[in-house]
């Protein structure tokens, strides 16, 4: 007698949203079912993996990350570059640490023309990343959005506290949006209507549950959980507010643990150990949902780039 697995049927659907221009244009989204479950529905459009790209020369980085980029730390556009044909990424994502307040807090017109020169030189989909500071990506973003407005950038992170801003300047040059909010289904749910409010269409909003800092060991269970429930909500509950893609961006505090900064023979060799920290702590992400990553190491992005070959 034949066994006859159990199936869900699902009811919603995760919006699609294009990405970038051109031929290496990518569309995330689209899923049918829960993540890899092919068996009950379709994900047409496979999880994509950005690299980052700092505007200035990282400060805090181990050396296991800087040695890939040792001869490009000074130029994000030979960065970039590299990432792409050297390392086979999907996207850039360009973080402007460099604004930060509590950093250099370069202006505005200090990082226009870095981002521009990347723009210029890449053909994949470019994430520009701000600050983390809501003032001043406010002031920042809608710049890059206006010198930016032919390449369908990605542009983020926008909060309850500066959507309205960099909302506009998205809906203005026909950028996309990364609407972030601190791993509560609720806040995302919200911040989405806002987004819609304001006259962001969904073809532009992708949806950032701020749940980086969750890695192996650090919460990365309940990250998981608030993951799942998005899926949940969307394609079960038909909650069309929860129906987005979804950005992962978490390399920058994996490789602040200690885990993965400490010399201790007894927790194995430090620079594979920290590989497979991103590695694995990317790869539950993507088991939750994730539709981009945003990954340092090279050898993190081959290993899950491996994976999602055979899932896939």
């Amino acid at each position: 007698m034949a066994i006859e697995i159990p199936k869900i049927k699902y009811s919603g659907k995760i919006k699609e949203v294009k990405l970038g221009n051109g031929e290496k244009q990518i569309t995330v989204g689209g899923e049918t079912s829960y993540p890899f479950h092919l068996f009950e529905g379709e994900m047409l459009n496979p999880p994509r993996i950005a690299m980052e790209v700092y505007d200035s020369p990282p400060e805090e980085w181990p050396e296991t990350c800087l040695e890939p980029f040792k001869d490009v730390i000074n130029s994000p556009k030979a960065w970039a570059k590299k990432c792409i044909e050297q390392f086979g990424a999907d996207m850039v994502s360009i973080r402007l640490i460099s604004t930060d307040p509590n950093g250099m807090n370069k202006s505005t017109d200090d990082v226009l023309p870095i981002v521009q020169e990347v723009a210029g030189t890449i053909d994949v989909p470019l994430i520009i990343w701000g600050c983390e500071n809501d003032d001043k990506d406010a002031e920042v973003l809608p710049k890059v959005a206006e010198v930016c407005q032919d390449k369908k950038i990605i542009i983020g992170p926008a909060t309850d506290k500066n959507y309205k801003k960099i909302g506009a300047a998205c809906i203005a040059y026909g950028h996309t949006i990364v609407a972030s909010t601190p791993i509560d289904i609720n806040l995302a749910k919200q911040l989405n209507i806002l987004l819609g409010d304001l006259g962001v269409p969904d073809g532009q909003i992708i949806i950032d549950l701020n749940i980086g800092g969750c890695t192996i060991g650090y919460g990365l269970e309940y990250a998981y959980s608030v993951m799942e429930r998005q899926r949940q909500a969307a394609l079960t509950q038909q909650d069309e507010k929860l129906q987005f893609p979804v950005i992962c961006n978490f390399a920058n505090d994996v490789w602040k643990k200690k885990e993965v900064q400490i010399d201790d023979p007894k927790l194995g060799d430090k620079k594979n150990r920290g590989i497979l920290f991103e590695a694995i702590t990317g790869w539950i992400q993507l088991l939750a949902g994730a539709d981009i990553l945003v990954m340092r190491h090279p050898e993190a992005v081959k290993l899950l780039k491996g994976m999602l070959k055979q899932l896939m």
